[in-house]
């Protein structure tokens, strides 16, 4: 089977079960204690350990949603920004190895790809739970390749394997960053700021920004320091399709009955400018 964006990665991926270095095997990779994981014929690799969520993650319609919102430009800007902070990490340009850029429940591969498109030299994982969204991501770009996993797991990489790992919207498991991240790695994290979507959320009956969000990042990463922080700002026109993709691609899915969701949006103005505000934040390990 060829399957070369995983071949990119495969001499940095780990055995989910004992941690042992994987070789690949037409439509498998295995490792020497005989365990053994499937290549999906969309392109991704499955590396679920014993303990993982294998039934949860994003849906099919959530990911469609997503595909389709972030294929409007709304989120262009914060896929620039990220690009740029990325170009600074001294071990993603390093001119030996390969970099490796990890991004943690990555979705589809589209924050992912804008990096690798600003780091030539560099290769990307995408690490994802959901089947919907790695399926995506694994054709995302020429040089990303996808692998199913839980990111609250101890990641299926070698120790001191990643250049740079990207956590954007989506859950931090620190002392696993800090264990695959290589000397002179950084992390960089998106996260929303208080008014993120605020014309929207209330309306739309979405999840909002908790109040302590900023202090709950920096319990979660209290053993990283800030090496650069910025703010990305800007007014969005999205339409009622727009504002409806939104609410229907993250978190706020879960609780929203999309029939309620949709009265909601069509109650709105036939165009609204929304806020997109968040924070583009890197952190190298105290240790």
């Amino acid at each position: 089977m060829e399957n070369p964006r995983i071949d990119l990665v495969l001499p940095q991926l780990r055995c989910p079960v004992c941690a042992a270095a994987l070789q690949r095997t037409d439509r498998s990779v295995r490792c020497a204690g005989g365990h053994g994981f499937d290549l999906a014929r969309q392109g991704y690799l499955t590396l679920l350990g014993g303990g993982s969520r294998a039934g949860q993650g994003d849906t099919a319609d959530m990911v469609a949603a997503r595909e389709a919102f972030l294929g409007r430009g709304h989120y262009a800007p914060i896929a620039a920004a990220l690009a740029e902070t990325a170009t600074t990490v001294p071990a993603a340009d390093d001119d030996g190895d390969t970099p490796l850029v990890l991004d943690l429940a990555g979705g589809t591969g589209f924050y992912l790809a804008a990096v690798l498109d600003a780091l030539p030299a560099a290769v990307g994982l995408d690490v994802e739970l959901s089947p919907y969204a790695a399926r995506r991501a694994a054709r995302a770009h020429p040089r990303l390749a996808a692998v199913r996993a839980d990111v609250w797991q101890r990641l299926p990489l070698a120790t001191g394997s990643a250049a740079a790992v990207l956590s954007v919207f989506g859950p931090r498991n620190a002392p696993e960053i800090a264990r695959v991240l290589a000397p002179g790695g950084r992390l960089v994290v998106v996260a929303p700021s208080q008014d993120h979507l605020a014309e929207i959320i209330g309306p739309l009956g979405m999840i909002g920004v908790a109040p302590d969000k900023a202090d709950r990042l920096a319990r979660q990463l209290a053993d990283f320091a800030v090496v650069e922080e910025r703010a990305v700002r800007y007014r969005a026109a999205m339409t009622r399709e727009d504002v409806t993709l939104e609410a229907l691609m993250g978190p706020s899915a879960h609780h929203v009955d999309r029939d309620a969701l949709t009265a909601a949006a069509l109650a709105l103005p036939d165009a609204v400018d929304v806020t997109v505000s968040v924070t583009v934040a890197t952190y190298r390990p105290l240790r």
